[in-house]
């Protein structure tokens, strides 16, 4: 608290008493004004609405009162729930559901990116503003998880926000509520048909074309690619003219370490692979829980393929040179990634 001024009861202050010297050899003037006496801090009493209240007149002076931003967002999500009653709301032929996707799974996803994998994403510029193209990544983790981080970090990283159309398998299309869940996110069956569909209109898609084989390898063969496949994707991107952009994936291949694979039971629930790791089956439920891997998603330079004349598509030998040179691209990115890891999980 600052000190106050002590003034002694019966004495003036000294510029009252100047003042009236002042005013003594003046006519005809306005009078002087009196200096005011030093008040404690602690005493002076802010008016309503006064300094001690501008922090709050400032927010609301930016246009909105503390419960404004509460208010949007209650208005906002009733409205989402009476267009998903009502059914006033847009979904492609493929079954893509962008408001859903963007507004719900997305948003759930989305602290698995940030907190749980700590996903770091590079290279996100190589992917085009706007306009088609191929996203070509590795496959691994035992659970399709990779597929799903690709997806949050594309749309979440990118200047335009882009979002991924994964091509999966028809396993995933055979189950009953991931068929629905994948078909909302957009993603459709890895066939060369819609794949051309979504190029041609211009849109972004992800393939993984190690497929089962690069999901389900066991932990000892881990970040060494399998077979490319016969290089359908190639092909379609040849068609369609898009660039191809090659993608590593760091991280995945430890979230569930596959030490066996019990093809007996995996073939009595006609599935590929039954995953043995140090948790699953054992614990339950709770051996489906990922391990906290820290992950790294580098995008690598375009290979363009507007070049090429129309009848290049049907050329086996081009095919077969430019899925190499994908592969091989991302096995060396790979490598060159798992150098700069400090660690698994840091």
């Amino acid at each position: 608290m600052a000190d106050a001024k002590v003034i002694p009861f019966g004495e003036e202050p000294r510029s009252k008493r100047r003042a009236k010297r002042a005013g003594q050899g003046r006519t005809n003037r306005s009078p002087v004004p009196l200096a005011p006496v030093p008040v404690p801090r602690e005493e002076k009493q802010q008016p309503a609405g006064g300094t001690a209240e501008q922090p709050e007149q400032g927010a609301a002076a930016g246009g909105e009162p503390d419960g404004g931003g509460w208010d949007r967002k209650i208005a906002h999500g009733l409205n989402f729930l009476r267009r998903r009653i009502t059914g006033e709301y847009d979904v492609d032929d493929f079954g893509y559901d962008q408001e859903l996707t963007d507004q719900v799974i997305l948003s759930l996803l989305r602290p698995f990116k940030e907190k749980y994998f700590r996903v770091e994403v590079k290279g996100i510029e190589n992917i085009p503003e706007k306009g088609a193209a191929l996203i070509v990544a590795n496959h691994s983790g035992t659970l399709p998880v990779d597929g799903l981080m690709l997806q949050v970090a594309v749309h979440d990283h990118h200047p335009a926000g882009r979002n991924v159309r994964m091509l999966a398998a028809d396993l995933v299309f055979m189950l009953p509520v991931v068929n629905e869940l994948s078909r909302k996110l957009g993603h459709t069956l890895a066939c060369a048909e819609d794949a051309q569909r979504l190029l041609e209109r211009g849109e972004v898609v992800g393939v993984m074309p190690e497929g089962f084989k690069g999901i389900g390898k066991p932990f000892s063969e881990r970040y060494k690619l399998q077979r490319f496949g016969r290089g359908g994707f190639v092909q379609t991107a040849l068609r369609a003219g898009a660039p191809i952009v090659p993608c590593s994936i760091v991280g995945a291949e430890e979230i569930y370490p596959m030490l066996g694979n019990s093809r007996t039971v995996a073939r009595l629930l006609g599935i590929p692979y039954f995953p043995l790791t140090p948790a699953f089956p054992w614990l339950g439920p709770l051996g489906l829980v990922p391990l906290p891997t820290k992950w790294t998603i580098q995008f690598g330079e375009p290979i363009s393929t507007d070049g090429y004349p129309p009848e290049a598509a049907d050329d086996p030998m081009l095919m077969f040179n430019l899925t190499d040179q994908v592969r091989e691209t991302i096995q060396h990115t790979l490598y060159k990634l798992l150098v700069q890891r400090r660690s698994v999980f840091f």
